[in-house]
């Protein structure tokens, strides 16, 4: 009995561990194993030879896509390489098929790609036609030469696959890409028109920056603005069709913009922004190259764009420029400042309401409860200001009341001066009624510089005076109701 019962327990014991020795023997696990030391050593080296020729292909590819793409999202055109990639599929389908009845190798690389270039200048030829003879914009062309030409690319490769003198297997490739099959001849000519097109973008470098920014502007320099126009084209349609070999049709439009979107949150210089994209193209193209190296099982042409998009991330929220993190920092700046200047305009009015002279108001101090009354302020608001202005010696505060600094005095005379310069143009030249100038100028006045208040001053026939503050065109809340009264 014993022994039955031991064959029992051992038998189903054995039915499920046969199932997962199985399935970890199978050719259809495709689960992810973390790589070893070894793999790590052999990809970072480039001990591999197929990983030397696929790192330098996608590099090369992501540089020049990088910096034709600059051009491209500057001239708010980025979606026209994902236009022109997903219509090189029928071109594709096409040249296989008639090279396959002419006895020729259907599956030649340079047929194909001609056959990709041909059909992707037509999906742009249509693009072009239905913005300028339609009414339509140019994002509905894309859309409709975007799903035609596919939809026609895919019936095509159903065809294909009919056929008896060939076979589509191996034509999906330039739907997802095969980076990770990359021999050296690809690589070879990717890196050739890879080159190619960077040497344009850097030979045409100026003409390409005034075209993006002010067209108009180039045609009245007597340049040739639509040979320039073609010729950046032409080389988006080079990289977009021979970056198809290495992430696909799909993906090639990543490729084309993510580089150039990240680039553009570190530096409002066309030069930087156009070199980062091509140095960030090709770090993703390395990185994913890489990635799918270590990984055998993920697909380098999603790796290589999910690469391009950390580093988009990254660039978006560090960018030096306009990055998330340096504007917020920028707008939490400026309302300090704001708020700055609006405290020592506010104790301003008030010392110039009191009936004083002029030197004697220098040394009076304001109760910080009439603060409040002139400005939506909180009491924590307020303090937090008067701290920060005390930090920068513009008052001093003692037994709830501020008294202006020296300097203080001097720089809230200038503020209210320039606050009540912009009331009076806006009143004299822009008809804002006196009722409502104070709140138009608030949100003009904190950026003022030196050159336009003198413009002020001189629209204004004033003298420029260093101290000298014009009277208040409208009643201020600081003033009595009699007063008021007698101003309306």
């Amino acid at each position: 009995m014993n022994r039955i019962v031991l064959f029992l327990l051992l038998a189903f014991i054995s039915a499920f561990a046969a199932p997962t020795q199985t399935s970890a023997q199978s050719i259809t696990d495709r689960r992810i194993e973390w790589p070893s030391g070894e793999q790590w050593r052999r990809v970072v080296l480039l001990e591999d030879y197929n990983t030397r020729v696929v790192i330098f292909g996608v590099a090369v590819l992501g540089v020049a896509s990088g910096l034709v793409g600059s051009f491209t999202l500057l001239r708010k055109r980025a979606l026209l390489g994902d236009a022109l990639s997903h219509a090189s599929l029928p071109g594709i389908a096409v040249a296989f098929i008639i090279a396959s009845v002419m006895g020729m190798d259907g599956k030649t690389l340079p047929i194909l790609l001609f056959g990709a270039t041909v059909s992707g200048l037509l999906g742009v030829g249509l693009v072009v036609v239905i913005q300028r003879q339609t009414r339509l914009k140019e994002d509905a062309g894309l859309g409709i030469a975007l799903s035609v030409f596919f939809g026609a690319g895919m019936a095509l490769l159903g065809v294909v696959q009919q056929m008896d003198k060939g076979s589509a297997a191996g034509l999906e490739s330039f739907i997802y890409g095969k980076t990770a099959s990359m021999n050296a001849y690809d690589a070879r000519l990717i890196a050739a028109v890879s080159s190619f097109a960077t040497l344009g973008c850097l030979l045409l470098f100026k003409e390409f920056k005034l075209l993006c920014f002010d067209e108009n502007f180039a045609g009245s320099r007597g340049m040739p603005v639509v040979l320039l126009d073609m010729t950046l084209m032409a080389l988006v349609v080079l990289v977009t069709i021979v970056g198809l070999q290495a992430v696909g049709l799909i993906l090639m439009v990543a490729l084309m913009v993510i580089p150039a979107a990240a680039g553009r949150f570190w530096s409002e210089k066309m030069w930087a922004v156009a070199g980062l994209a091509a140095l960030l193209g090709g770090i993703g193209g390395v990185v994913g190259a890489a990635s799918s190296a270590l990984f055998p099982r993920l697909p380098s042409g999603a790796m290589i764009v999910l690469t391009c998009t950390v580093l988009f991330l990254f660039s978006m929220m560090f960018g030096t420029a306009r990055g998330v993190l340096v504007r917020f920092l920028r707008r939490h700046r400026l309302n300090r400042r704001v708020r700055k200047q609006h405290l020592l305009r506010g104790i301003y009015e008030l010392l110039e309401s009191k009936p004083a002279m002029e030197q004697a108001k220098r040394n009076m101090s304001v109760p910080t409860k009439e603060l409040l009354s002139i400005r939506s302020w909180s009491s924590p608001q307020l303090r937090r200001t008067i701290a920060q202005a005390e930090s920068d010696q513009y008052l001093v505060q003692r037994d709830g009341t501020v008294r202006l600094t020296q300097a203080g005095y001097a720089e809230a005379a200038r503020l209210t001066r320039q606050h009540r310069l912009w009331e009076l143009y806006l009143i004299t030249y822009a008809e804002v009624a006196p009722g409502r100038v104070d709140r138009d100028a608030d949100d003009i006045e904190h950026v003022l510089e030196p050159e336009l208040v003198d413009e002020l001053e001189a629209l204004l026939d004033q003298e420029p005076l260093q101290i000298s503050v014009p009277a208040s065109p409208h009643a201020t809340i600081s003033e009595p109701s009699d007063t008021r009264r007698l101003r309306r």
